[in-house]
């Protein structure tokens, strides 16, 4: 009996650990100079890989990310991150030659990125919302540093 009630309570632990994150899947609104759509998934309990589909200059960036959590300010459901990922889009030059580029020029960008970040998962609501800092480095296309990547991102968690 006793090894048993071991059993049942060493699977109890490990259920209550596994899901220690506030949620285990986000989707939701991403809003800096690059716009877009963002989804999360916790792979651990400290973990995720975030996708994100963003607009910018009339073209598409698909960026794809690995994160590493951890509490924040000992503050329960508030969390900081830090990760990095990469990223493959399109830019039409007609609407970048005002600050950089070439009118008539189409761009193809491939490049990495890196995050660091601040989320907060509300209690009374499933929404969580995070402030972070996303620079990049393209090594394709119109190449550079690229670090004005912030933005603030409203998701939907479950």
């Amino acid at each position: 009996m006793k090894k048993l009630g071991f059993t049942i309570l060493l699977a109890l632990a490990c259920t209550l650990y596994s899901h220690a994150q506030d949620y285990n899947t986000g989707i939701g609104l991403r809003g800096g100079f690059a716009s877009g759509v963002t989804i999360k998934h916790f792979v651990s309990s400290k973990s995720a890989f975030e996708g994100i589909v963003a607009s910018r200059w009339r073209g598409i960036e698909l960026t794809a990310l690995y994160e590493v959590h951890g509490r924040a300010f000992n503050t329960e459901r508030m969390k900081w991150f830090i990760g990095f990922g990469a990223h493959a889009g399109f830019w039409n030059g007609d609407n970048t030659s005002k600050y950089w580029g070439e009118q008539g020029v189409s761009y193809t960008v491939i490049g990495v990125d890196g995050i660091l970040g601040l989320e907060y998962s509300f209690v009374e609501i499933p929404f969580n919302i995070s402030l972070d800092w996303k620079p990049a480095f393209n090594f394709y296309g119109h190449s550079g540093f690229w670090a004005d990547g912030g933005a603030l991102s409203i998701r939907y968690i479950f």
